[in-house]
């Protein structure tokens, strides 16, 4: 489950998943989540925490600024009880950044590796694994190279059976329980990763509707995105039929 909330976290926990995926704002993607968040969720939360570490939307290829503030954020997501890190960077031509990566990598350890979508903006998906493997990293989140894992479903299959038992790649974007049991049909995946988005009304009373705070195709500020834990749950009992 990936979250960028406390509501969400806790949502998310009593529909049963496995392990949170933590970010900020899932709606550019995912961004590095703040240490706040990370520090509160290591207190109510005992599922292991992935933690997301990227510093800006956008493309995967940082300047060497942004990579020091990878590198700081990394420290101090391992200082806050961090249980993995995810990460990405690609080169200028669309190659995993193997140096940076490895670098990364190595202020990880111990702790486990997962390469995030950045894999599916990559030129060649099958050297990528490849590089990926050599790197160690643990978990590759993929949609197949497209919009969705459905859509991705044909090289998700290619992907997972050429990984073999090196690396775990995991399914994820636009999962949804009506084809979540295809993909389990069709794809040898052990892993999933879902947003089982949801919202509700905001507790304001007061409410200036006349300007937003962010983009203007954005929802309202009066409407506050949240994980929905039935719909955690729904997945959780979806993914038991491939127990």
């Amino acid at each position: 489950m990936c979250v960028d909330s406390i509501e969400s976290a806790l949502a998310a926990v009593e529909g049963g998943a496995d392990r949170l995926e933590v970010c900020s704002a899932l709606g550019e993607g995912g961004l590095t989540p703040s240490a706040g968040l990370l520090e509160v969720l290591r207190e109510r939360v005992r599922i292991p925490l992935a933690v997301m570490i990227r510093p800006r939307c956008g493309d995967f290829c940082p300047s060497d600024d942004e990579f020091e503030v990878m590198r700081r954020d990394l420290v101090r997501a391992r200082a806050a009880g961090a249980d993995l890190i995810v990460l990405g960077l690609l080169t200028p031509a669309g190659d995993v950044d193997v140096t940076r990566t490895r670098e990364l990598i190595a202020l990880a350890r111990p702790l486990p590796v997962t390469f995030h979508r950045a894999f599916d903006m990559t030129r060649d998906p099958h050297a990528s694994l490849e590089a990926l493997i050599g790197l160690g990293c643990e978990r590759v989140l993929t949609s197949g190279q497209e919009k969705t894992a459905l859509e991705g479903l044909d090289l998700l299959v290619d992907l997972v059976r050429q990984a073999a038992d090196r690396i775990v790649v995991m399914p994820g974007g636009g999962i949804t329980e009506r084809n979540l049991p295809r993909i389990l049909r069709e794809c040898d995946a052990r892993e999933f990763h879902v947003s089982a988005s949801g919202s509700r009304d905001s507790r304001m009373e007061f409410r200036n509707t006349r300007i937003p705070m962010g983009r203007t195709l954005s929802a309202s500020e009066y409407t506050v995105p949240v994980a929905d834990a039935v719909r955690v749950a729904r997945f959780r009992d979806l993914a038991g039929t491939r127990e």
